[in-house]
Parts: structure tokens; C-alpha cells; sequence
């Protein structure tokens, strides 16, 4: 059985992921959506937010399931969860270099794991969570971006902001 694991900070999951989600769970008969408890940066979402948001956006896939993780992708989550594969979603510009580093890094820490890329689809290009929330945040209308239960999350966080 081939097992994936999915990392990220997803604050907020947004169309892109959820394109990345639904063509790797055809690739791998299970994949583990892996939610970081504590990124370098300043979260809109906390982790059981994030992680509760993700779920409702993939609760049709039956073979993919929401984690949160705290520490190295590889090899601690990917051991725990049993994976062999790492998916990662591949968008133009610097999103290869990026990429490429962490690949690197990861099979320096297991070779054992290998990475897996999936280019974005061409509509998803220029979808990033830190634009979207700065979209939401100035009133913008984020709904074609993300899921519409994510849009009107997001919408409640800032008009309480506010």
C-alpha cells in the first residue's frame, strides 16, 4: 500500500491545496494531510482551526485523512504516519527552488522518503495564503480562491478584528 504525507501550514487551505489533495489521493492509496503546529509565521487560523477547516474541504475523499504535526517532516512525520512519499504542490516561479532545497533536505534526513511534486493547475497559479488573506483582510471577495465554509471563516476573523 503506497502512503503519502501532505505538509503544511495551510492558514487557510485554499483552492490550490485542495486541487494538490484531490489529484494525489488517485496517485496513493492513503494520503495524510499533515497540518504544522508552529510555522515561522504569524497564523490567522489556529492549528485546530486549520486542521477542522481542511477536513470539511476533503470530506469526500475517503482516503485521505487531517493530522496535525509538530517537528521534522522528514523522517519524524513521515515515519510516524508510515509514508515513503511527501507530496508537494509545484506553482511557476520560485516555488522549484524552494521546493528543490527542501527535497534535498529531506532525503539528507531519510533516504528512505522521496518527494513527489504535482505542478498546479494552470488556474491555481497565483493562489498563496498570505495574498488571499491579505485580500480578505482589505474586504476582498476570496470566494473562487478558497472554499466557500473557508471564505466565510475568514470573513468572521476579520470583521472581529475589526
Amino acid at each position: 500500500m503506497s502512503r503519502a504525507v501532505y505538509p503544511g501550514s495551510f492558514d487557510p487551505v485554499h483552492n490550490g491545496h485542495i486541487d494538490v489533495v484531490t489529484r494525489a489521493s488517485k496517485v496513493f492509496d492513503q494520503l495524510v494531510i499533515a497540518v504544522y503546529e508552529s510555522p515561522p509565521k504569524r497564523m490567522l487560523f489556529s492549528t485546530g482551526e486549520r486542521v477542522a477547516l481542511f477536513e470539511e474541504s476533503v470530506r469526500d475523499l475517503g482516503n485521505v485523512e487531517v493530522v496535525a504535526f509538530s517537528g521534522l517532516v522528514a523522517p519524524d512525520l513521515a515515519r510516524c504516519v508510515g509514508a515513503r512519499f511527501i507530496v508537494r504542490g509545484l506553482r511557476a516561479g520560485l516555488d522549484f527552488e524552494t521546493e528543490f532545497e527542501m527535497a534535498l533536505m529531506w532525503r539528507t534526513l531519510d533516504p528512505g522518503v522521496d518527494v513527489v511534486c504535482l505542478m498546479s493547475a494552470l488556474h491555481h497559479q497565483f493562489i498563496y495564503s498570505t495574498r488571499i488573506k491579505e485580500v480578505a483582510k482589505l474586504g476582498g471577495d476570496v470566494r473562487g480562491l478558497v472554499p466557500e465554509h473557508v471564505a466565510a471563516e475568514m470573513q468572521a476573523k476579520y470583521s472581529s478584528a475589526s
